[in-house]
């Protein structure tokens, strides 16, 4: 056996110390910039650093503090006052439809007790004229002297009711007679009136219809009112 052939086995060693890094290169300067004169810090391009740095902070002085509350009260008064108006406008306007519900009520009142006491005192007055008729029947003979004379022609037609006819012939029909006028007996018509006729013209004088112009001529647009 040739000794050459082997090699004898050596045991690693695990404590090497580490490597140290390379030292980094030396940077290289070009001949001109190595000869040139060093350049000054005010020759230097300046940089603008005011986007970048921030503002330094400060805290607020006693003026500052007094301005934000003066600002804050002006703004709360400006907020309240504003809201302070939009209320009591809101407020005017319910109470003035208040008020208006109120006038109407009270007109929509006042006209009804007119009425009821317009239509009290109207039917009074007829039972006392019914009354009156009842009692003094000669009251008809006024009337038909007053429809008599609203004519101007002679020779007129007179329609009474039956029993007022007779109460007219017996205290004026000799004058009637004598001056062309004529009684007729009408059953429709109601004691205390009668109708006159002459000519064409009319002259309606019974009860209901001289109701309706003494209410027509106390009230307007009495057509509430009740009727015989």
């Amino acid at each position: 056996m040739n000794n050459e052939s082997f090699t004898a086995w050596q045991m690693p060693v695990f404590d090497t110390p580490e490597t140290a890094p390379a030292p980094a290169p030396e940077p290289t300067v070009d001949a001109d910039q190595a000869h040139s004169p060093a350049m000054a810090p005010e020759d230097a391009p300046a940089v603008d650093t005011d986007d970048e740095t921030p503002a330094p902070f400060r805290f607020p002085t006693a003026d500052d503090i007094e301005k934000l509350q003066q600002e804050a009260h002006r703004e709360g008064y400006a907020a309240g006052y504003e809201e302070g108006t939009a209320r009591v406008r809101m407020e005017a306007m319910r109470l003035h439809s208040v008020v208006e519900q109120l006038e109407e009520a009270l007109a929509a009142l006042d006209n009804s007790i007119a009425r009821e006491v317009l239509n009290l005192g109207v039917e009074i007055a007829r039972n006392v004229v019914r009354q009156t008729i009842r009692v003094n029947p000669e009251v008809v003979v006024a009337v038909v002297r007053e429809a008599i004379n609203q004519l101007p022609h002679q020779h007129t037609a007179i329609y009474l009711n039956p029993e007022d006819a007779s109460v007219v012939r017996s205290h004026i029909g000799d004058q009637l007679t004598h001056a062309g006028h004529r009684i007729f007996e009408d059953g429709a018509i109601a004691r205390g009136g009668c109708k006159v006729e002459s000519g064409g013209s009319q002259i309606d004088a019974t009860v209901p219809t001289r109701w309706d112009r003494i209410v027509e001529s106390l009230v307007d647009g009495a057509e509430w009112l009740e009727h015989d």
